[in-house]
């Protein structure tokens, strides 16, 4: 039976004197059901998540990690159940939010016959954001000498980092990231964690959705813990109430 723990949430301050105020979670899932033809890769998937806190998502493949992720991102459509993203409800009001979601695939979505420059540059005009932007985020994962170089001449790691500055451009306030270290070298992951990584200052923290194999990484960053297994939840809890045998243990 899926685990429905209670979902920790942030304390909002309010003025003296000021009635309480309820922050909507900028992640509010209840019975979520997505299916491919008569399959159910996700079923009643239920979850919320407040700004500036990580979910962190386990389970073995096909547990429906990357569904979720790509039913957040609007790329696809719930067949039940209620989401809203930001405040805003999916999919009635997708087009509200794709300016304001990065995700992170297993595809980088970017176009391999065009250069680091020109798919960050296609994207900036897609965000309105300016060429300095572009230069900053080549600059920032280490791809300024070879930003002129179609993709498919660069390496898999070096693509990657391409996909994180592209997913960053628009500095999102929701970062979708489907296991976003993979095919990273060390000295890789240490250039971009700043830009997906969970920030050391509460104010410029990114509220983020992790897709992840990692139990012990997965633990560190996270703030909630789902576990999926068939398209259901088998764990949802706070992470420091979660121990790392039971995410070892959605993979037997």
């Amino acid at each position: 039976m899926a685990d429905r723990g209670i979902t920790p949430t942030l304390a909002v301050a309010t003025p003296a004197g000021a009635s309480d105020v309820v922050e909507e979670p900028v992640l509010r899932v209840d019975g979520l059901v997505r299916r491919y033809g008569e399959r159910e890769a996700l079923s009643d998937v239920s979850l919320s998540l407040s700004a500036g806190q990580t979910l962190v998502v386990f389970g073995p493949n096909g547990a429906g990690k990357t569904t979720l992720l790509r039913v957040l991102a609007t790329l696809l459509r719930p067949h039940d159940g209620e989401v809203r993203v930001l405040g805003s409800s999916l999919p009635e009001e997708a087009w509200a939010l794709r300016g304001r979601v990065g995700l992170l695939g297993h595809e980088p979505l970017l176009y391999r016959e065009l250069t680091a420059r020109e798919n960050l540059r296609f994207h900036a005009r897609l965000h309105g954001v300016g060429a300095e932007r572009v230069e900053q985020q080549l600059y920032a994962v280490a791809l300024s000498d070879r930003a002129d170089e179609p993709l498919k001449h660069l390496s898999r790691g070096m693509v990657q980092r391409a996909a994180v500055a592209r997913a960053t451009l628009h500095d999102p306030e929701l970062l979708l990231l489907d296991e976003p270290r993979a095919n990273l070298d060390p000295a890789a992951i240490e250039l971009v964690e700043p830009l997906i990584g969970a920030s050391t200052d509460p104010a410029r923290r990114r509220t983020r959705v992790i897709s992840s194999h990692d139990p012990d990484g997965g633990l560190r960053e996270a703030d909630l813990v789902l576990g999926l297994r068939d398209g259901r939840v088998a764990l949802l809890r706070a992470a420091g109430e979660v121990d790392r045998d039971e995410i070892v243990e959605l993979y037997r």
